[in-house]
């Protein structure tokens, strides 16, 4: 193998002067096995410097550092998430959009895999208007899709997020659920932060203030 110590020993053998050694040289082997050891471990330590350099190679405690490195506190592991788990979230921040309408539904999407309603009072294509314009289709009234507008809230939106479905402690079961109950099945009391893999509300908080421009206020309602 590549950077091994056999394989960095007959490369130093193989830059030896011809004819100096006969065939069979135990105690040059020797010698070289030491030179040959330390520069396997070099080159091992090289390799794993190499991949803890970039974030699609880290892992482990590396891969947590990186990101307190790009994000601070904000962008911590989950409990239970995995290291390629974790990569794509990070990987995911870094190009994020910001900024934009679309970039509150993709932060969503990302955190939870349920895309929000987003609801803007001054933007007239949520809120439709009465009747029709010629030419221009058909409005809303009673009844129909959309909601009250308002001129008096710029700069302001409403947005109903979605909690993950499918989240869970594992091997115990839920109330109800496969037997868990009192005095049967694998049931315990347990918090939020056992959850594995869980988006907690303040996640999904964090999700939306931290695509906001300066000066917009979100709204913000949390549905499971």
């Amino acid at each position: 193998m590549i950077g091994d110590q056999q394989d960095v020993l007959s490369r130093l053998k193989q830059v030896l002067p011809l004819q100096w050694f006969p065939d069979d040289t135990p105690v040059l082997d020797t010698l070289l096995n030491g030179v040959a050891w330390a520069w396997a471990w070099v080159y091992e330590l090289l390799q794993y410097v190499i991949s803890q350099a970039r974030i699609s190679t880290a892992y482990g405690t590396w891969l947590d550092l990186i990101a307190v490195d790009y994000f601070g506190a904000n962008l911590g592991r989950r409990v239970g998430e995995n290291d390629d788990a974790y990569r794509l979230r990070l990987q995911l921040e870094l190009i994020r959009e910001r900024g934009t309408r679309q970039a509150v539904i993709s932060a969503l999407v990302d955190q939870t895999g349920r895309p929000p309603n987003v609801f803007e009072p001054a933007n007239t294509s949520n809120t439709g208007g009465y009747g029709s314009i010629s030419g221009k289709g058909s409005g809303i009234a009673y009844g129909a899709a959309g909601g009250w507008g308002n001129l008096d809230l710029p700069f302001q939106f409403f947005v109903t997020a979605y909690r993950p479905a499918g989240v869970g402690i594992g091997s115990v079961s839920g109330w109800g659920c496969d037997g868990g109950g009192y005095g049967q099945g694998s049931l315990e009391y347990a918090n939020l932060a056992m959850m594995q893999g869980q988006v907690t509300d303040a996640d999904i908080c964090t999700a939306i203030t931290e695509v906001l421009p300066v000066g917009v206020i979100a709204w913000t309602r949390i549905s499971s």
